[in-house]
């Protein structure tokens, strides 16, 4: 019996590292990418309420477009009064300006339930990863006792 236990500890240690903390990456990725997504849409929120605030959606408005690597280029806008929005999918949708702001709440909110569930996702499998490691501390008979990070100054 004790021979299987050296095995066992191999199986369990190739689980941890193949399968849970590539999920755990997976997910955390998965999680910084719907974090960019918000920001973004935050960003553009602002912008659309900045052109409705300075009323520029009846004159042409003059700008600086980023078309990559940080490099601009100035543009002219005829009519500010409609905004092209990414839906999703590289899809593209030609709204007004409140319109595109009812979009953006219903976007971000929707955004924010996916990181909520990728959170709980998140934590689920960090939970796994600590029941296995604790699965391996107890088949190896290693002690869990974790040593006081103070000393007795006064003794």
């Amino acid at each position: 019996m004790s021979s299987t236990i050296p095995e066992k500890v191999l199986a369990y240690e190739t689980f941890l590292n193949e399968t849970l903390r590539e999920d755990l990456r997976k997910l955390l990725e998965e999680q910084d990418k719907l974090y960019g997504q918000i920001a973004e849409y935050l960003q553009l929120k602002t912008v659309i309420e900045r052109i409705q605030d300075t009323d520029y959606t009846k004159d042409e408005l003059k700008t600086k477009v980023d078309i990559g690597c940080n490099f601009y280029v100035q543009a002219n806008v005829p009519d500010a009064s409609r905004i092209y929005v990414s839906v999703g999918f590289g899809f593209f949708v030609e709204f007004k300006m409140d319109e595109a702001l009812r979009f953006i709440g219903k976007k971000t909110a929707r955004l924010n339930d996916q990181v909520e569930k990728t959170s709980k996702d998140v934590a689920k499998v960090k939970a796994h990863i600590k029941l296995v490691l604790e699965g391996l501390r107890e088949m190896q008979g290693i002690g869990s006792e974790t040593p006081t990070p103070f000393r007795d100054i006064f003794s």
